[in-house]
């Protein structure tokens, strides 16, 4: 500088100015140096100062400015009573500055802040801490939570955009109707060919065409998502389009599948020889065994597990089918499995297609008691993203898949008792389960006194090996949904572990002995424990008397208690956290349309 700073600012004594300036003269942060270099210091000095005189004009409080001004009027006191110094400054101005700033002892600067701060270790990588990793657990765990956010954004935005490059297309001119396969309320099945067997490579054989009116744009989305995610758990889809109309309405959906069969589990099941029937198309030989109990049990597991899997990949992907029955599962000869197909009715909750609420679609002889797969309080599907965000949450608060599996557990029924096959013997059926508060240990009690030969025959076939098979059915009919197991559960049941169909890792088994545990119903267990105490003995020998039995049977349970309250008043604020979501989401999908993904659907050119 050309000449030294001068601060003039008031306050310090001359005693004070001279002890502070002959340390800092004799201070190692006095150095020599240039115009750059004076100018770099006075800046690191005078900054942490003019930082806390804003704050002070700020919030109007006492900071470390007015210590630096005390500071300077001592600094300034002290060179007026000694001009030689300042002449001294004056003349080496060029090559000595005053360095002020952390250097000074912090009675004086308060300046223990900014040393803290330079003092800090520096972070050369990321640190690893516990409650980081955990953290990252419970992100990572969420996002591959069923339905799955991160494998449900890979599959809309990777998987879709790749197959379409790929997929064969067809066109209405390319296929050629043969046979009529079967007619519903939304569509027509028909067995065609390929009139150019050279232009689709991939598609050799013949091919299965759908003609769909309604829900067919929702079909074309289901059958592409199952396709991408568990294309062995229904029917292999090939192609959707929708016909070319002059109009308003629109043309009808096409929908292309190969073709893999005719046979389907309802025209199975009629046959008076089923099992037995299906035995060398799911196993490719007959059985070592004789006619009896134990060969139609071994079919009839194989087949169930062949539909759990199928399901559990459906409910994997976030797919709810709604519509589970004989008809609706098909025979595929290629793999020799049973695959399941019509998806008209499905919902995909990863994203909330197809899922109105208070609105279903179901069979009666197949569906279950509750008739809704979600709460009628949830709310209407909002954006994508949202959607997808929540889904885990909305999964596992309603457990939507626990629907399939009460309509598989009729079917399990409709296999191990032959009377009940028929639409009319299902319809009493479901009317004296329902009289019995679907329970169907309360069921068996009434029919089994008077049970003809099938009906005995099929308690057998339940019974045997201790009863797990018709543990397994009342594990997946019950009347609450939450109390039912799970497509994953069930095939870890050891009704399947006993024949060697499916070998159970340790913490299956864990999983097993848990769900179990949780699963069960305390009237069952409460009259376990008074049978057991029926049999410890008399009076004499420490067991109760009939009469006291009696008294402990006919005991009611307590209601309001303390934990009973608690539940109720939890599921109060759940209604009403959903009531609010619902109004809500219902709000800001005004505007918007409810089919936007069938925008992705093919028109026929």
């Amino acid at each position: 500088m050309a000449a030294a700073a001068a601060v003039a600012v008031s306050g310090g004594a001359g005693g004070r100015g001279s002890a502070a300036a002959t340390g800092l003269l004799t201070s190692p942060f006095v150095v020599g140096g240039g115009r750059q270099g004076a100018a770099f210091e006075l800046r690191r000095c005078l900054a942490p100062g003019a930082g806390a005189k804003y704050r002070k004009n700020r919030v109007g409080t006492v900071t470390r400015a007015s210590v630096l001004g005390e500071w300077a009027g001592t600094v300034g006191g002290f060179l007026d009573h000694h001009g030689e110094i300042l002449d001294h400054l004056r003349q080496h101005g060029e090559r000595l500055f005053l360095g002020v700033g952390v250097g000074l002892p912090c009675t004086v600067m308060e300046c223990g802040d900014i040393i803290y701060r330079s003092s800090l270790p520096r972070q050369n990588g990321l640190t690893i801490t516990a409650p980081g990793v955990a953290l990252a657990l419970a992100a990572v765990s969420y996002l591959w939570a069923t339905p799955g956010v991160a494998p449900g954004f890979f599959d809309m935005f990777v998987l879709a955009f790749l197959e379409r490059l790929f997929r064969p297309t067809f066109r209405k001119d390319d296929l050629v109707l043969g046979k009529k396969l079967g007619e519903g309320a939304f569509g027509v099945v028909y067995k065609v060919s390929v009139a150019n067997p050279g232009k689709a490579t991939a598609t050799q054989g013949d091919l299965v065409l759908k003609k769909a009116t309604e829900y067919g744009a929702v079909e074309i989305w289901m059958n592409e998502r199952a396709r991408r995610a568990c294309a062995n758990s229904c029917a292999y889809f090939l192609y959707g389009f929708r016909e070319r109309s002059k109009g308003k309405g629109g043309g009808e959906y096409w929908l292309v599948w190969q073709f893999e069969g005719e046979a389907t589990l309802a025209d199975l099941l009629l046959s008076k020889d089923f099992p037995y029937n299906v035995e060398t198309m799911i196993l490719g030989k007959v059985q070592n065994l004789p006619r009896g109990l134990e060969r139609e049990n071994k079919i009839i597991q194989t087949i169930m597990r062949q539909l759990l899997f199928a399901l559990d990949g459906l409910h994997s992907t976030g797919i709810v089918h709604r519509d589970i029955k004989p008809q609706n599962i098909i025979y595929s000869e290629g793999t020799r499995t049973f695959k399941i197909i019509d998806l008209g009715a499905a919902a995909d909750l990863r994203v909330g297609i197809n899922y109105i609420p208070k609105e279903f679609l179901l069979d009666p002889r197949y569906s279950a008691p509750e008739q809704y797969i979600m709460s009628t309080q949830t709310p209407s599907a909002p954006s994508v993203p949202v959607a997808a965000a929540l889904s885990p949450v909305l999964w596992q608060m309603n457990l939507p898949d626990r629907f399939d599996i009460y309509s598989l557990g009729l079917i399990f029924l409709q296999m191990a008792f032959p009377s009940l096959r028929s639409d009319s013997a299902l319809i009493q059926f479901n009317r004296q389960l329902k009289r019995c508060d679907y329970d169907l240990e309360a069921w068996r009690e009434t029919v089994e006194p008077r049970a003809n030969l099938e009906l005995r025959k099929g308690f057998e076939l339940l019974d045997l090996d201790g009863g797990i098979g018709w543990e397994l059915l009342t594990s997946m009919v019950r009347y609450k949904a939450r109390q039912r197991t799970s497509a994953k559960a069930a095939l870890a049941h050891p009704y399947f572990k006993r024949e060697g169909l499916l070998g159970l890792s340790f913490m299956q088994n864990v999983r097993l002995q848990l769900f179990r545990a949780t699963q069960k119903d305390y009237s069952e267990a409460a009259k376990w424990v008074t049978g057991l105490m029926a049999r410890s003995g008399t009076e004499k020998e420490g067991g109760f008397t009939e009469a006291q039995l009696q008294v402990l049977r006919e005991i009611a349970p307590t209601k309001g208690t303390a934990q009973r309250n608690a539940l109720a008043s939890a599921l109060r604020l759940q209604r009403k956290i959903l009531r609010t979501i619902s109004e809500s989401v219902d709000e800001l999908n005004r505007p918007r349309k409810d089919m936007w993904w069938s925008r992705w659907i093919p028109r026929e050119e």
